[in-house]
């Protein structure tokens, strides 16, 4: 049986225990990308989170990002290296913590928006993040968008990597995300969203917003939990890929 990760960005809210649809969705994915506070979520949310995703068997990733609350992650930030590492590594640290106090371990680490995309393009980015998670734990899997920096980098580093693409936003021709800002950025459509996904699990291609078509890595399928009706479009995928002969399940860590 072929198999496939399926995970979501969760506990973004904050001074609650959980909100939106997070408890909602995580029966329906295999990984959970958990904030660790400097764009959303706070101590309490995130062990509400990691014991919603202990309860489910969910593997628990670290979700970290730019400080920047107000805007939410999204906002570019000039850093050095050694500012992109530290923020990483307390992040990353602060989350692992959690998890094991609990009774959990750290699975992955995926980073969050304007971050993510930075990493994707900028290689010193990539290897501050890659570095960072290394030397807190080398057996921590690294998510990046398919073909990017972060995978490279993380590769570079000697660290289990996994490709990752998306249900829900379209790509350009370089394999970048269609920025936020753009039109036709968002996939609304959930039978598109679910179509693209069907793409690129089983051909290895997506169809870029210009018409044109590119080859894609496809191990983990991120959706979004925080959109009305995430719930829904999460059963309806993970049924999806069912249906094909996927399993959904996280990447087995080779430590």
């Amino acid at each position: 049986m072929r198999q496939i990760d399926l995970n979501c960005d969760m506990g973004e809210s904050r001074d609650c225990i959980i909100v939106g649809e997070d408890s909602l969705v995580m029966p329906f994915v295999s990984s959970a990308n958990i904030a660790c506070g400097f764009h959303g979520g706070d101590p309490m949310v995130m062990q509400a989170t990691v014991d919603l995703a202990l309860k489910h068997g969910v593997a628990i990733g670290a979700h970290p990002s730019f400080y920047d609350l107000e805007g939410f992650g999204r906002n570019n930030m000039d850093l050095s290296p050694a500012e992109i590492y530290h923020l990483v590594l307390y992040q990353v640290a602060a989350l692992k913590g959690m998890a094991e106090v609990y009774g959990g371990r750290l699975h992955h680490v995926k980073p969050h928006g304007a971050l993510y995309n930075m990493a994707a393009k900028s290689a010193p980015y990539a290897e501050a993040i890659a570095s960072a998670i290394k030397d807190l734990d080398p057996a921590i899997i690294l998510y990046g968008l398919s073909g990017s920096e972060l995978i490279a980098a993380g590769e570079a580093a000697g660290l289990q990597t996994c490709s990752e693409v998306f249900a829900d936003r379209t790509y350009q021709d370089d394999g970048s995300l269609t920025p936020r800002s753009m039109p036709g950025a968002l996939i609304e459509d959930p039978s598109k969203a679910i179509e693209q996904v069907m793409m690129m699990v089983n051909e290895g291609k997506v169809k870029t917003i210009t018409g044109g078509w590119i080859d894609i890595i496809a191990e983990t399928v991120c959706i979004h939990g925080d959109h009305q009706g995430s719930a829904v479009f999460a059963e309806a995928l993970s049924l999806a890929l069912k249906t094909e002969g996927y399993r959904i399940h996280p990447k087995k860590p080779r430590i």
